[in-house]
């Protein structure tokens, strides 16, 4: 019986990234890489939480400019592709091509479910300069499956060489998640790929549900690290994955070994599940949006619960973190 293969993009350096506060240094990056890299994951994505470009007083800045980071990343890793995000709006061709001279081999250009046309241009240009290129759906239970393959096939136009799904909310659940999955393997002919936020306790659950439909490409952080409460625990997948019988490239007992000696002792806290995580899937609200809410409920003295709903009621999307403020304020006014 030959054994399905399942690709593997560690995102702890970009993902994980929010849950540090964008606080990486040169030394930190350069050992997290080489781990990675010498468990042999397939991909290993770096750039700031919301992408390269992302450094600003909107999304928060970096302690140390990407570009330098990916440097220090890229004179370690020998074997994965060093890959960024992109967020149209958050980063430009020009973001992009200054990534492009360090070396990188790979971008994932991210677009709400709804806008995979507004990355048309950016996928073109990555195209033309060879890179391994990605067209990535952020928020995608904010879409019906008809929806999401209408958007797909924009990336499937441009030639890219996977599409990938994100639970950016960690709101779906494993049904919700196979739908969408199953719909695009059933109307693309690019693989399938997902992004998974354990806000509700679902992300390993979701990455089977992704997988059984027919993904050949997941995401995972070591420890899980991420915005909210986190991604798919990569050591942990690896362990699955290789119980259940799937082809993968990475080492488990050295994915548990860069997870415990290396990325562990970076973390500010523990990746649980805390009450305001899990409202965020609860209430379907993008991620990386915590750390505002949290520090919008300490300006105004109002519960982050309260927030939270709100964003979720009002469909705030990324790119709109500026807003959260605005939110907490009216609350605010509203409670005399």
């Amino acid at each position: 019986m030959i054994r399905r293969k399942v690709k593997l993009i560690d995102t702890t350096l970009r993902d994980g990234s929010h849950a540090v506060s964008h606080s990486f240094t040169v030394d930190q990056v350069k050992a997290v890489a080489e781990g990675l890299d010498r468990a042999g994951v397939d991909f290993i994505e770096l750039s700031h939480g919301d992408g390269i470009g992302g450094s600003s007083i909107n999304y928060g800045f970096s302690a140390v400019d990407e570009l330098t980071l990916l440097r220090a990343a890229g004179e370690v890793i020998k074997n994965a592709k060093l890959t960024v995000l992109l967020l149209p709006g958050v980063g430009t061709i020009e973001t992009l091509k200054r990534a492009e001279e360090t070396g990188i081999g790979a971008v994932r250009v991210a677009t709400h479910v709804t806008e995979a046309d507004v990355s048309v241009q950016h996928i073109r240009y990555a195209k033309s300069k060879g890179l391994f290129v990605v067209g990535f759906l952020m928020m995608s239970h904010m879409a019906e499956p008809e929806k999401i393959v209408e958007q797909a096939r924009i990336f499937e136009a441009e030639g890219v060489d996977y599409i990938n799904l994100a639970d950016s909310a960690g709101y779906m659940l494993p049904n919700d998640v196979h739908r969408r999955i199953a719909a695009l393997k059933e109307s693309v002919s690019v693989p399938i790929g997902f992004h998974a936020h354990n806000n509700m306790g679902l992300a390993m659950g979701n990455s089977l549900a992704a997988l059984e439909a027919g993904a050949e490409y997941l995401d995972g952080t070591c420890r899980g690290l991420g915005a909210g409460a986190g991604n798919t625990q990569m050591e942990v997948l690896c362990a699955v994955l290789n119980r259940m019988g799937y082809d993968i490239h990475a080492d488990i007992y050295q994915m548990m070994n860069v997870a415990q000696t290396t990325v562990e002792p970076l973390m500010h806290r523990p990746q649980a599940i805390r009450t305001d995580s899990l409202m965020l899937g609860y209430a379907g609200v993008y991620s990386s949006f915590l750390l505002h809410a949290r520090r919008a409920a300490k300006q105004f003295g109002i519960d982050i619960k309260d927030i939270l709903i709100e964003l979720g009621r009002r469909g705030m999307v990324g790119g709109q973190e500026d807003m959260i403020v605005d939110v907490a304020y009216e609350l605010s006014k509203n409670r005399f």
